[in-house]
């Protein structure tokens, strides 16, 4: 892609993202999230390839549903009470079709079954920008609009943590496992949202975090399923062992910083007499870290195969810059003994 088209398409990404979260009016917060999928489609479509034109199509429809339904929500909340103002939502009916068209937007189940299709299409490096950056505005004005039933929250969260775990029980392919993985979390903040707005936020950023790591390790190796992760020890054996601890990470084992936020949600959902719900999420957790576990096996503990029929790739020195990975790895696996002085940088 022309570099000039790349960089304005990735500041109408910025742009789109930026005037959502300054927005105190529906009608400019609609106007974000319409510029922002319009920035991405083009990134989406760059390919050319049969597939990837398939996942933006159902993108497109998925997203211009979902803003569709915020529009009309918005513009019934405006007739019933006379307010565009987001902080305005009084009639539980659009407060819940606005809730409802977020969840599309985020993938979150029942509404998720776009997001593994459209994922498996991409590129990583836009999979990635689909499963962080896309994510940021539509929780911004969750995060504002602060629905008033409660359990329409507690009903997508769960369903999505369950989901995201069943759903990637027998996927092979990375960028699927990857979109339920998104989904589970995304459910995990969901379930803690409306008690603790401060706790969802540190949920999602220490998500980005670790699913960086985990997009641009797959990127170096050149991995899009799991039988080519076995020959991933003969190009890059010190990324090799630390792609298993990213992923244990992403499971919410301790000592590792993926457990911080997954153990905060569990005692909130506890303080708010909510512990069979806080019960089934923790269950949940265990159907996510068996295909995180599978990774780490055919990772780090297989040989590849003689009768492999993939391609082997040639095992030239990667290209890619290692600094931002270096980082975001680091803080995948380490940060949990900071954890005071994390929870107290997201404390409101």
């Amino acid at each position: 892609m022309n570099p000039y088209m790349l960089a304005a398409l990735l500041f109408g990404l910025g742009l789109g993202t930026t005037i959502t979260f300054a927005s105190s009016h529906w009608l400019f917060a609609w106007m974000g999230l319409e510029i922002n999928t319009l920035a991405i489609i083009p990134l989406m479509a760059q390919s050319h390839h049969p597939r990837a034109v398939e996942a933006t199509t159902k993108y497109f429809l998925a997203q211009a549903t979902a803003a569709a339904m915020l529009l009309f929500a918005s513009i019934s909340n405006a007739w019933l009470s006379g307010q565009w103002e987001i902080h305005q939502m009084s009639h539980p009916l659009p407060t819940t079709l606005i809730t409802l068209a977020l969840a599309l937007k985020i993938g979150l189940a029942p509404l998720h079954t776009w997001m593994p299709e459209v994922l498996q299409g991409l590129d990583l490096t836009t999979g990635l920008i689909l499963s962080t950056w896309q994510k940021l505005a539509p929780f911004c004005l969750l995060l504002q609009v602060q629905p008033t039933n409660a359990t329409t929250l507690l009903v997508l969260g769960i369903t999505s943590t369950l989901v995201g775990g069943w759903g990637g029980l027998n996927q092979t392919q990375l960028r699927k496992i990857l979109a339920y993985s998104s989904i589970a979390h995304l459910g995990w903040m969901i379930l803690v949202l409306q008690f603790s707005p401060s706790l969802t936020f540190l949920t999602l950023i220490i998500y980005f975090i670790m699913t960086f790591s985990l997009f641009i390790s797959f990127k170096i190796n050149n991995a899009t399923n799991i039988n080519t992760l076995a020959t991933s020890w003969a190009k890059a054996p010190a990324l090799t062992s630390i792609i298993p601890l990213i992923l244990l990470s992403l499971g919410g084992l301790p000592p590792l910083t993926g457990f911080l936020p997954k153990w905060l949600i569990l005692q909130e959902l506890t303080k708010q007499d909510l512990a069979p719900l806080a019960t089934i999420a923790a269950l949940s957790a265990l159907l996510s870290l068996f295909f995180y576990l599978r990774l780490s096996y055919a990772m780090a503990l297989t040989m590849t195969p003689n009768n492999l029929t993939a391609t082997l790739p040639w095992r030239l020195p990667s290209l890619q810059a290692t600094l931002p990975l270096a980082i975001t790895s680091s803080a995948t696996i380490w940060l949990l003994p900071l954890a005071p002085a994390t929870t107290a940088l997201f404390t409101w």
